[in-house]
């Protein structure tokens, strides 16, 4: 029976304002495709930098936004030792073409271990440790994120808040996201009057965090700023972690390419777990060997007690197989081969060195530069800071002035990759920032 005015439809169907069932295929030549209404994601400040840099034309132009290490002749480097390493790997005959397990090569994740907590650290004698190879520093972060989600509370997944340096790289708040922890906060972090870390704002941002925040800090190598924290001040940081029941994540995004040496660039993860904190730390050792293209990366956890292990262990196992399955075994082989043999180590901390080295010796020349030309300010900044990165200091416009009338490309904030900058292009650089800090806009 049907009443008037209504008309019969199927369970499950419904009909719109003219009769005509919703459920209908709107496409039936099946011409649109399923991916049609997909919205186009942000593109990355970076990626818009290079491409207009790469649109370019003027010969002079110059590009200091990258995240690799450049030579002297504008390259990305080349270890001999790891290249040399690469040879006998591939004529080993014992060495198979095999899947690595989920976690890892077991001698490559022993040894990054060792040189963030150091061999003789107490939490690796009692087995409080668990070190997880992953396809680079971005996957490192990534499965931290996933783990703490199950680690704070086993009943109720946790999520957040997260707390990120400003400035800071600009994939982390999209990593923690891409995880499920959408509530991402910042602190306090570089001052641009003070052209340094301003620790006493960042305490006071942290003092106002929940407890059971998660706090990222970066252990050595602060991109994109090249502004660390000090000894000194780690301290007063962590008493502050542990009072407010925080939980610190570290980075050691380009470990040993501040001080040229693993273990003294890893020295606040040192601290941190002989305080007996609980903690994860995300390693790349892609920076530093020159593995760009093969992206190395290790998860380390620290836990209070060896009990936590195992559970932590098998739930790591389950998210990697649900990510990315078996990490690459190429780069780790290379690591694990140099930092296993005593004469090879000698050696890589050796071009390592030079690296460092460099780098120092392009930011006192800079900034002798721009004292010799009148820059106004105060430029020991330029040398206080370490690593690949160098926050110039220099405002928006200032920043718009170099790209847009003088083809020096550079981050927006006025960062900028130190090792970008050699002997053909440094005066350039200099007098361009000259220009920019004098000339009316």
């Amino acid at each position: 029976m049907c009443l008037d005015g209504f008309k019969m439809s199927r369970p499950g169907s419904s009909l719109d304002e003219r009769g005509v069932s919703q459920n209908e295929d709107p496409d039936p030549g099946g011409r649109l495709s399923v991916f049609t209404s997909t919205q186009s994601g942000a593109v990355s400040p970076e990626t818009r930098l290079l491409s207009a840099f790469k649109r370019d034309t003027q010969a002079c132009k110059v590009y200091l936004a990258g995240r690799e290490y450049y030579s002297e002749e504008g390259n990305t480097f080349a270890l001999r030792l790891v290249g040399k390493i690469k040879q006998q790997l591939s004529a080993d005959p014992t060495l198979r073409p095999e899947y690595p397990p989920p976690l890892g090569l077991a001698e490559f994740t022993r040894r990054a271990t060792e040189v963030a907590l150091g061999k003789s650290c107490r939490a690796i004698v009692e087995n409080r440790v668990l070190g997880v190879q992953t396809p680079g520093f971005t996957a490192a972060v990534r499965l931290g994120a996933e783990l703490l989600k199950h680690w704070y509370d086993a009943c109720a997944a946790w999520c957040g808040p997260v707390y990120l340096s400003s400035p800071c790289d600009d994939s982390l708040a999209g990593i923690f996201q891409a995880a499920g922890i959408q509530d991402i906060r910042e602190y306090y972090y570089w001052d641009d009057r003070r052209r340094g870390v301003c620790l006493e704002k960042l305490l006071e941002d942290l003092e106002r965090a929940p407890e059971r925040s998660v706090v990222v800090l970066t252990a050595s190598g602060h991109y994109p700023t090249g502004a660390d924290l000090s000894q000194n001040q780690w301290p007063v940081i962590t008493q502050l972690i542990t009072r407010r029941r925080l939980f610190p994540f570290l980075l050691l995004p380009a470990q040993a390419l501040c001080y040229g040496d693993l273990e003294r660039d890893a020295w606040p993860v040192q601290y941190c777990a002989s305080q007996g904190m609980e903690l994860l730390c995300a390693q790349s050792f892609s920076h530093c060997f020159g593995l760009y293209g093969e992206a190395v990366g290790h998860l380390l956890c620290v836990f209070k007690q060896n009990a936590l292990r195992l559970s932590v262990q098998s739930q790591a196992d389950k998210i990697v197989r649900s990510l990315w399955a078996r990490p690459s075994a190429g780069g780790a082989h290379v690591v694990a081969t140099v930092l296993s043999n005593p004469a090879h180590a000698v050696e890589w901390q050796g071009e390592v060195k030079h690296i460092v080295e460099r780098c120092m010796l392009i930011r006192d020349i800079l900034r002798e530069r721009l004292r010799q030309l009148g820059a106004p300010g105060c430029w020991d900044h330029l040398t206080q800071q370490g690593g690949l990165y160098c926050c110039t200091g220099l405002n928006g416009e200032q920043v718009e002035f170099l790209t847009k009338r003088r083809h020096v490309y550079l981050l927006s904030d006025g960062c900028l990759n130190i090792s970008a900058i050699n002997g053909r292009n440094l005066d350039y650089i200099a007098e361009s920032i000259h220009l920019a800090l004098t000339t009316s806009l």
